[in-house]
């Protein structure tokens, strides 16, 4: 049995931050790279090169549909020609982080099918934010960020707890999904946005992704003020992808009101959903052939 069979011992051990795996060096080099300068830029692309399987990653993902690419993309370097740096940089960091969690057994969590929803809704959310004024548009590397990790709390509880971790998978999968949050606080008395947050927290990730991950689920939340149109981003953008790879916690219709707070014309939404949901369906099967 697990020591962390209870609501009260498996927040004891997601408060107790050396419970929590250390950032990856890499991902520490990343941060510290400054992107606006050929030698970092240097150093960035070395760091992706020596590296295959994020290579790979890179590369397939230049060569997605959804970037309609002319030709086949063979290169790091031409890959983040067509991806634009800070993406690129979004990307790495992303999977770095995500597979410093992945290092026991999978079980009832799927752990490609999460890479998957996070990476259709990051996707989204960038489409999303293309269609905003440029005054009130997040920044593009916290977009893409905030979206590949907003669902991390689900990683983070597999690795604190594999035992709770099977057991929560295992209820989600009969449950209807306005009462995916309600279970998770049943059965571990917190949920994977909390357990995201925490860790996102320990890894001194940027506010507002920290926000993100703690709150995409409720934009109610009491202390989203400063960081309210990237929550709304990805709660908008989950809506538009849908159930793709994960169930989602709620069954919304956006308003006319949800979109004008991103800027957006209402008179619009209908292509900017087609569009969002194309793309990031795309990206989404492009994941699962990695």
């Amino acid at each position: 049995m697990s020591e962390l069979d209870t609501p009260d011992t498996l927040m004891s051990s997601v408060a107790k931050l050396d419970t929590l795996p250390a950032m990856p060096a890499i991902a520490q080099k990343l941060l510290l790279l400054d992107l606006d300068n050929e030698a970092d830029e240097a150093q960035f692309l070395k760091l992706i090169e020596h590296d295959p399987q994020i290579a790979a990653k890179i590369v397939g993902l230049a060569n997605a549909p959804a970037y309609a690419v002319s030709r086949k993309i063979l290169s790091v370097p031409d890959a983040v020609r067509i991806l634009g740096m800070s993406r690129v940089k979004s990307v790495v960091f992303g999977i770095v982080l995500m597979s410093s969690l992945n290092l026991g057994p999978e079980g009832k969590l799927k752990t490609q099918e999460l890479w998957m929803h996070s990476m259709s809704v990051a996707v989204a959310m960038s489409t999303i934010s293309y269609a905003m004024p440029g005054q009130v548009r997040p920044v593009d590397d916290h977009v893409f960020l905030a979206g590949l990790l907003h669902n991390i709390g689900y990683m983070a509880l597999n690795f604190l707890d594999h035992e709770a971790s099977d057991k929560l998978h295992e209820q989600l999968q009969q449950a209807t999904s306005h009462m995916l949050l309600k279970i998770e606080r049943a059965l571990l008395g917190t949920t994977h946005a909390e357990i995201g947050a925490a860790l996102a927290h320990h890894w001194n990730l940027p506010e507002e992704v920290v926000t993100v991950i703690r709150d995409h689920h409720n934009l109610n939340a009491g202390n989203i003020a400063e960081h309210q149109i990237l929550v709304r981003l990805v709660y908008i953008a989950e809506q538009l992808v849908g159930e793709f790879a994960v169930k989602k916690c709620t069954e919304h219709t956006i308003t006319d009101s949800e979109w004008q707070a991103l800027g957006i014309d209402p008179e619009k939404a209908e292509d900017i959903s087609a569009q969002v949901y194309e793309i990031a369906t795309q990206a989404g099967q492009m994941v699962a052939a990695f």
